[in-house]
């Protein structure tokens, strides 16, 4: 009968194979990135001073923080503007202020970099409702302090489009061979038919490479 009885309770003392009921709907605990990637878009609140040229002071910032800078948007009052209209052709329109800033929009890149590839635009309305724009091609001076968002990034790359059948194949080719590598979320293509704008040219676009952008903007 004691040995029943030790039988029984252990018996009742045995823990249950598996899972507890209910341990698989528990929340799990959230995870953090605490890391960015190099090449994740950082936004920015710029504030241009009264006085500045707006279009060098972010041409500026973009050399100094080695940053390419995405003009998303702007708001404030410029007092000297030289713009270039559309359809003006090569014709330059010195405009004195005040006007205030309705569209703000453009790339900056800290070089080397293609021709039309980094540059400014602006839609201004004057004092009696006029509404004048075009690229940004002299002075864009604040009359106040002038708000500017945009958003950075570290790496960019060129890419001629559209590819022809060769550099097509090429793609085709490294994406079966698992050798294409990320970049901006994207793949990379062929080597031959993009370079970095910046942090690292490829050796067939350095200077003496055999290739080189004729008629490059100038610098703000």
């Amino acid at each position: 009968m004691e040995g029943a009885a030790a039988a029984g309770a252990g018996a009742v003392n045995r823990r249950p194979r598996g899972r507890p009921l209910g341990s698989k709907n528990k929340p799990k605990p959230p995870i953090f990135i605490t890391r960015d990637s190099p090449n994740a878009l950082r936004s920015h609140v710029m504030e241009v001073a009264a006085g500045a040229d707006v279009a060098d002071s972010i041409a500026r910032f973009s050399r100094r923080r080695q940053r390419g800078v995405c003009v998303l948007g702007g708001a404030g009052a410029v007092a000297d503007v030289a713009l270039r209209q559309p359809g003006g052709g090569a014709a330059v329109a010195l405009l004195r202020g005040p006007f205030e800033i309705l569209s703000l929009a453009g790339t900056f890149l800290p070089g080397p970099a293609p021709p039309g590839t980094t540059g400014l635009t602006v839609y201004l309305a004057g004092g009696h409702g006029q509404v004048v724009g075009g690229n940004v091609v002299g002075a864009l001076t604040a009359s106040g302090p002038v708000m500017v968002i945009a958003s950075t990034f570290a790496s960019a790359t060129y890419e001629r489009l559209p590819l022809d059948e060769a550099e097509e194949e090429s793609v085709e080719a490294q994406a079966g061979g698992g050798s294409v590598a990320p970049v901006m979320g994207e793949t990379m293509l062929d080597p031959s038919a993009m370079m970095t704008m910046y942090g690292g040219v490829p050796p067939n676009f350095m200077p003496g490479g055999g290739i080189s952008w004729p008629h490059a903007r100038p610098s703000y």
